[in-house]
């Protein structure tokens, strides 16, 4: 049975719209011990620095790295795209920097969802300027409709055009704790 939520008069706007569950929270955890697998088994005796695009990545980041089998480096870089809104603005602010030197490392960046495929296409740009020895890129979601130029390396899962919130995804910085992605249902029903 699908798990429904109804959003108070604390979420303005959207006050009285629904969130359907989308990916439970069991196939979450399946979905990233079967990532964690398959990139410890692609960086056996390496260590990647993964680098989490915050602030959405976060617990997905956390899960994914505590099921890895091989030593990993971690850093972090801010972006911005959406402004509190529930469609990206069209323009990427880098918001906080990468701190450690990747210069002929191998590099993971770790996202939480692909969407137009700008911020991560931003991210492939600003990190082969770095001169990094590779660098490889792990979603947990990812639009149907995003198209890329680029292989993305690891996706958790593949999912329609709706607005999604939960295990770390925000709608104005709020829900990011539900443990079960939901979609925003906009019709209300």
């Amino acid at each position: 049975m699908t798990k429904t939520l109804l959003l108070d008069s604390n979420y303005g706007k959207y006050s009285g719209l629904k969130l359907n569950e989308l990916i439970s929270s069991e196939q979450i955890r399946q979905r990233i011990e079967e990532m964690a697998a398959e990139i410890s088994e692609d960086y056996k005796g390496k260590t990647p620095i993964m680098i989490g695009v915050l602030n959405g990545c976060f617990v997905f980041f956390a899960d994914l790295i505590r099921e890895m089998d091989v030593p990993a480096e971690v850093d972090f870089i801010k972006i911005s795209s959406y402004a509190n809104e529930t469609r990206t603005s069209g323009t990427v602010r880098l918001l906080k920097d990468i701190s450690c030197d990747i210069t002929g490392r191998d590099v993971i960046v770790i996202e939480d969802i692909i969407d137009s495929g700008l911020s991560i296409d931003f991210l492939r740009r600003r990190l082969q300027d770095s001169q990094a020895q590779s660098v490889k890129f792990a979603a947990l979601l990812m639009k149907d409709y995003t198209k890329l130029d680029f292989e993305i390396d690891y996706i958790g899962f593949t999912i329609p055009d709706k607005f999604v919130v939960g295990y770390g995804l925000d709608l104005a910085q709020k829900m990011r704790n539900l443990k079960s992605i939901y979609y925003l249902n906009q019709e209300g029903h």
